[in-house]
């Protein structure tokens, strides 16, 4: 059975000539046939002459490239698509995803398991971080429609079932943790400990995360919707029971003139409110409006000369 190892790159030129030979030295340890496949991400860096100078060198190495920075999902997107082992595992090129662990997995897949997840501890991280990331998922999992797992990333064995199904999905907007899940099957657990990265930059800033929980939000459920609901019908009900109260209150003591500050308050708390849901609706709208011009999830520039 042949293996295939995705690795989407994003400005990687520091470590894919570490990543690749860690790679090799596991595979040719374990003598596994196996073939690696890089998606050059619009690098703007050296890593797409280093994949080419592999894949010359290497008739087991192939590489994509894009026409420009399409993110990481098309990147795993375009790797599945392309690769041709019977089992598929998606690693990072920074060396974060232990390549030891790729013969238990292979093992697990060869038991009967589908998915074989590496879940990684938080050792080393920064207390606020972990403590956020904690937070995240309880409330993500409060909300969406499948179940996430904290520290279960995109470092998994697929077997050739499971990509099959994945590539039915077509949604331009991808969120493969919520995908990986949704689609089922067995699944298997590898927990391993966290490890830090040895060089180059994290390409993950603080918006990015951000815009990441919020699509692992939106992409999985409509309960955002339903929320606006439910908090209108609160917000209606109290705007009654307060003018309930008011006139009560008239009726026993007269008119009193002043309230300023009710208006205010009550224009800033309805006025908050219908800003919030008009952001959350338009969310919605605006993945609509992706989805329905059925653009390509990405471009290819370049590929070598054995894809």
């Amino acid at each position: 059975m042949k293996l295939s190892i995705i690795v989407p790159c994003y400005n990687e030129e520091q470590t894919l000539q570490n990543f690749f030979d860690a790679i090799n030295a596991q595979m040719c340890s374990n003598t596994i046939d196996y073939e690696i496949i890089f998606i050059n991400d619009g690098s703007k860096d050296n890593s797409l002459n280093i994949m080419k100078q592999l894949a010359t060198d290497y008739t087991y190495v192939r590489y994509i490239s894009f026409s420009r920075n399409f993110g990481k999902e098309a990147g795993m997107l375009a790797g599945i698509s392309y690769a041709q082992g019977d089992n598929v595992i998606i690693m990072d090129a920074d060396l974060q995803h232990p390549p030891h662990l790729i013969p238990e997995m292979l093992q697990l897949a060869n038991d009967g398991f589908d998915q074989v997840i590496a879940k990684r501890n938080r050792t080393g991280e920064g207390v606020l971080r972990t403590g956020l990331t904690r937070i995240y998922y309880k409330v993500i999992n409060s909300l969406v429609d499948v179940k996430l797992v904290d520290g279960v990333g995109d470092f998994r064995l697929l077997s050739r079932k499971a990509v099959d199904s994945l590539l039915k999905l077509k949604e331009y907007n991808r969120f493969s943790k919520g995908l990986f899940s949704w689609i089922g099957f067995n699944e298997a657990v590898i927990e391993y400990d966290n490890v830090t990265r040895q060089d180059g930059n994290s390409k993950w800033s603080f918006k990015s995360l951000i815009n990441y929980g919020i699509d692992g939000v939106i992409s999985f459920n409509n309960k955002p919707l339903r929320l606006a609901i439910y908090l209108g019908l609160l917000v209606t009900l109290v705007d009654v029971l307060y003018v309930i109260y008011m006139f009560i209150r008239i009726t026993l003591y007269g008119i009193d003139v002043p309230g300023y500050f009710t208006t205010i308050a009550a224009i800033l708390l309805i006025g908050g409110l219908q800003l919030f849901f008009m952001g959350v609706i338009g969310e919605y709208i605006g993945r609509i409006y992706y989805e329905v011009k059925q653009r390509p999830h990405y471009i290819i520039s370049e590929k070598s000369d054995n894809e």
